[in-house]
């Protein structure tokens, strides 16, 4: 445990490296590789230990963003929260390889091992309060030789890969055959080669996109309207170009042009001087419920409309507000608007191209993107607002969930922010234009076009919680016969 303790804590600090904004891929492996190491052999204290200092190394640094928004508290308790799951997780780990028997081969423990850690992706990223599937290990490949196998297996089936890849490196040297470790090297050289699915090609769409780099942050200083007028202010070089549609970024108009005349007044007029359709996001008023709505503005107004369908736990809503208020009254405070989840669907059509939407941190969702391209998407736009984070890594981060979402649907996606950065990339993953953080950018790209449904899209959630549920029934078998051994033992003693 003296060694184990310090090499659980290295592994969570190297995990960081292969997030941007440094993006070092290979130290997922090394990363992984070291955690469970340090699981071989522990108890259940043993693995809770050694899983919580791993995951004290990594998340508190991988999301020392949280405190530019709020302050420590939040940052510590999200902090805290996944670093308890992540430590828990741990434990079923740590029994599989004191279950499995020493020469159980190089295949089965890793598949094994590789089942349980996604089936902890998965619980973070579903509860509470809709998860928080952020720092899944999928996520920091993007960049690395393997990207492209998410177009057939989604995110999760990519983090899969990577700690089968590691644990069964570990597995050959537990064999000591040297010889067995050809075979995993062998898979890794097969799937390195294995190209993306192929989706089928339909066209171009011409978009124009504006970072208006407004005082859109929630403490920002600012009257009613700026965040409006600076965007309108950076759009102005382009309207009268020729474009398909116009993409503003979450919260480019402050004020509710379905209930505001003036503003709809606005975009009636940014409609008409672009010739084309505006894509625009605003919070908006319907009843008592109020939604981060992205708007598609015509010259009819709004026909087409999506509200966020996950807002931000204690960003956009705070829930059981009663419980939080009762011990931080002045931090709950400060979040007055409650935003209601939406309920329609994460698409849009603009002319004859459907286009996929996510809201901001609606991205990591993988629900979100699945029902837009199930709905007939050919691309994707991403509109966020990343002023609340600036000069930290959230928006790289949070880019390279984008850039992943590209490679999983086969698809172009137009990620477009407030305050940077924003990017088009390819259906590939690559960016063919962006726009730094913390600068004013107004530019037109054509966007490839793509029909047809990756392995990813159309099998969605199922190989990872079909190989996470397998993994915790081979668990079971495993615990009862280890169990039926014992008793026999037992007897065998006693008689």
């Amino acid at each position: 445990m003296r060694l184990a303790m310090p090499t659980a804590l290295a592994g969570g600090l190297i995990l960081d490296l292969a997030y941007p904004a440094v993006g070092w891929w290979p130290a997922a492996f090394v990363a992984v590789t070291l955690g469970l190491l340090t699981l071989i052999g522990r108890s259940v204290p043993g693995a809770l230990g050694v899983g919580l200092a791993f995951a004290v190394g990594f998340f508190p640094l991988h999301l020392i963003w949280v405190d530019e928004f709020l302050g420590p508290l939040p940052w510590i308790a999200l902090a805290a929260l996944q670093a308890t799951l992540f430590a828990i997780g741990a434990v079923p780990i740590a029994l599989a390889y004191r279950w499995l028997p020493r020469r159980a081969g190089v295949v089965l423990p890793p598949l094994l091992v590789a089942g349980l850690w996604t089936l902890r992706e998965l619980v973070s990223g579903a509860w509470p309060y809709t998860g928080f599937p952020w720092a899944r290990i999928g996520l920091s490949q993007v960049d690395g030789p393997f990207a492209q196998i998410a177009s057939w297996t989604g995110t999760g089936g990519l983090s899969f890969l990577v700690v089968v890849l590691s644990a069964s490196a570990i597995q050959a040297g537990r064999a000591r055959e040297p010889r067995r470790g050809l075979i995993p090297l062998a898979v890794a050289v097969v799937l390195a080669l294995l190209p993306a699915f192929p989706t089928t090609p339909a066209g171009e769409l011409r978009i124009g996109w504006v970072q208006a780099n407004g005082p859109s942050a929630y403490f920002d200083e600012r009257a009613s309207g700026d965040i409006l007028a600076a965007q309108l202010a950076a759009t102005e070089t382009l309207l009268g170009q020729d474009m398909d549609l116009l993409v503003w970024p979450e919260g480019s108009v402050d004020s509710d042009p379905l209930n505001q005349p003036a503003t709809a007044a606005v975009l009636d007029d940014v409609v008409r001087r672009a010739e084309a359709p505006v894509l625009a996001n605003a919070a908006t008023q319907r009843g008592d419920d109020t939604y981060n709505t992205s708007l598609l503005w015509t010259r009819e107004g709004a026909p087409q409309m999506h509200d966020k369908i996950n807002p931000v736990p204690f960003g956009e809503y705070v829930p059981d507000r009663w419980f939080y208020e009762a011990i931080a009254p002045e931090l709950i405070g400060l979040i007055q608007r409650e935003y209601t989840p939406g309920a329609n669907p994460p698409l849009v059509t603009v002319g004859n191209v459907a286009l996929g939407l996510a809201i901001c941190f609606d991205v990591i969702y993988d629900d979100v993107i699945r029902a837009g391209a199930l709905g007939g998407a050919q691309a994707y736009v991403f509109q966020t607002n990343n002023a609340d984070f600036r000069g930290t890594d959230e928006n790289l981060q949070q880019l390279a969930t984008a850039r992943m979402r590209a490679i999983e649907t086969g698809r172009s996606v137009a990620n477009i922010s407030t305050t940077g950065t924003s990017q088009l990339i390819a259906p590939d993953g690559t960016v063919l234009d962006e726009a730094a953080a913390g600068t004013t950018a107004a530019r037109i790209g054509d966007i490839p076009l793509r029909t047809g449904l990756t392995p990813a899209v159309l099998m969605g959630p199922w190989p990872t919680a079909i190989g996470a549920g397998g993994a915790v029934l081979a668990l079971l078998l495993l615990g009862i016969a280890r169990r039926g051994l014992s008793l026999r033992l037992e007897e065998r003693n006693l008689s």
